[in-house]
């Protein structure tokens, strides 16, 4: 998977590939970080700064596009229309009591923890199934982001640290 990555990105210069990356919803800047620090041995500031704008690249065009894609979809696709509304019915049963309790905290931290499922994407998601207004969607979330972007580097770091590579 690395080759094909590289292989990927070997045609672009390399901020503009650690954004690709981070874009991502499959990579993000959990994968963006240690590509641009491991593979292509881009300085810390650089990666970090160069990921999280990546990362936070798609979150304006979700939260702005998903309301109008999922009236959309009511209109003229219901297969898709049905696996929405089944995924945000479940998503808000599940969890409106915890979200509505910790609005703010909870969103910045679901962004911050640096798992799969979780980050920008997923962030912006529930932002709207949960009816955050856009902009503090997009401010709590750009806040989880950073965190994240420096959790990730801290773990890279240690990591190095710890497998002895320079």
């Amino acid at each position: 998977m690395r080759e094909s990555i590289e292989t990927f990105v070997r045609n672009f210069p390399e901020p503009l590939a650690v954004v690709l990356l981070a874009t991502l919803p499959v990579f993000e800047l959990r994968g963006a970080i240690p590509f641009a620090l491991g593979v292509l041995d881009m300085p810390v500031g650089q990666a970090y700064v160069w990921a999280v704008v990546g990362n936070l690249l798609p979150v304006p065009f979700i939260l702005l596009f998903l309301g109008p894609v999922t009236k959309w979809a009511e209109d003229h696709w219901s297969g898709l229309h049905r696996f929405l509304e089944r995924l945000f019915s479940h998503t808000r049963r599940r969890h409106t009591t915890r979200f509505v309790r910790w609005r703010d905290l909870a969103l910045v931290t679901f962004v911050a923890i640096p798992l799969p499922i979780t980050g920008a994407w997923s962030g912006a998601l529930a932002a709207f199934v949960f009816g955050v207004e856009r902009r503090k969607a997009f401010g709590l979330i750009a806040i989880g982001v950073a965190i994240a972007g420096v959790v990730v580097t801290l773990l890279w770091q240690g990591g190095s640290s710890l497998l002895g590579a320079p």
